[in-house]
């Protein structure tokens, strides 16, 4: 289904939503700077009411949730007994409904799970997509959105990352992170809100954004999502997922022991980099594009686009003793593209090591 941005003056969409309106690298300037607005028809909205809805969802994730404030936002994993990563959610708590912001692919499995776990506790987890859509921005340019508000606290996640929450963990050691300074959130809002958005943006009245500025920043912010990042070999360590999404003191959940082995004794065998591009040839990767150190396949591309300031720029998960000077080759399917790496996460990641600070690389200009 196109959705209501399809009628929008220039809009290019497919099944996920509204992809840009004919310049993306301007739709990214503007959202960055809060001049506009990002229809997120790839998000999903599930909604767990019930008494006991904190605490259960305490002991099934990665996160500490039991005395979460409303209106505070926070984000969880699930994982499989071995630590794996199998779902990820924006959260955000109104004081009588917990809020789960999901990719669309994942909520239908995500949601089965919950439902499946309920047992004798007071709660009943729902898909809510069709009363309510998400809308992205900064917090200001959010402020032109009527966000929904069921129990009179607006339903707006401000993103964490790249911050470092309480029980989390960072093991970037780029100083200053790449996503400093980062401003962005999302508003649930009731489809007749997401209507008016649309309306409004027709008549000039308000400036969009497609989902390909959205991921363009999202990928420059090395912020990992479970659409992209996450394969059924993910660790939350690889990632750098412990600085938002953990909490190493919290009680026991499934795959815990996981993730205290991996962070107090052992190392990830992956990690996480960014990549800057040779855009010489126009050549973008696409998700699972290989790495190569001369003929050795060492990772894969995650997510890749062409940024506004820095130029063409990807994501991707390399085998953890990769050389950190290394440089790829990325092999698409229709040729080469040479890659240097920024190190995320540090081979020395895990044992909890302390391991220096490094400057970042200059960007493209």
């Amino acid at each position: 289904m196109p959705g209501p941005f399809a009628r929008v003056p220039g809009a290019v969409t497919d099944d996920s939503g509204l992809r840009h309106l004919g310049n993306p690298l301007g739709e990214q300037r503007a959202l960055a700077s809060g001049a506009a607005l990002a229809p997120l028809g790839d998000r999903a909205v599930l909604a767990v009411p019930g008494e006991d809805r904190l605490s259960w969802l305490d002991s099934l994730t990665s996160q500490a949730l039991t005395r979460l404030p409303a209106g505070a936002s926070t984000e969880l994993l699930v994982l499989d007994p071995q630590g794996h990563i199998e779902h990820a959610a924006s959260v955000l708590d109104d004081g009588e409904t917990t809020w789960l912001i999901v990719d669309a692919a994942d909520a239908e499995g995500l949601l089965a799970w919950l439902r499946k776990m309920r047992f004798r506790l007071r709660v009943d987890p729902r898909d809510a997509s069709e009363e309510f859509a998400v809308i992205g921005g900064t917090r200001a340019a959010l402020t032109a959105v009527a966000p929904a508000a069921p129990n009179g606290m607006p339903l707006v996640w401000s993103d964490p990352w790249p911050e470092v929450t309480a029980g989390g963990h960072a093991y970037a050691t780029v100083e200053p992170h790449a996503a400093a300074g980062r401003d962005w959130s999302e508003a649930i809002v009731p489809r007749v809100e997401e209507e008016r958005i649309a309306l409004a943006a027709s008549a000039g009245e308000l400036n969009l954004a497609g989902l390909a500025a959205v991921e363009a920043l999202r990928i420059a912010a090395w912020r990992p999502r479970w659409a992209n990042e996450v394969d059924e070999r993910a660790l939350p360590h690889e990632l750098d997922w412990l600085r938002t999404a953990v909490h190493l003191e919290k009680g026991c959940y499934r795959g815990q022991e996981t993730v205290a082995k991996v962070h107090n004794l052992g190392h990830p065998p992956r990690r996480i980099v960014g990549l800057q591009l040779d855009g010489s040839d126009s050549l973008l990767p696409v998700r699972g594009d290989e790495l190569f150190i001369g003929e050795n396949a060492v990772g894969v591309i995650t997510s890749a686009a062409l940024h506004f300031e820095d130029g063409p720029i990807a994501l991707a998960v390399v085998r953890r003793n990769t050389p950190v000077d290394a440089e790829f080759v990325v092999r698409t399917a229709d040729g080469a593209v040479v890659a240097a790496q920024e190190v995320i996460v540090p081979p020395e990641a895990g044992a909890t090591a302390n391991v220096p600070r490094l400057p970042r690389l200059g960007r493209r200009r």
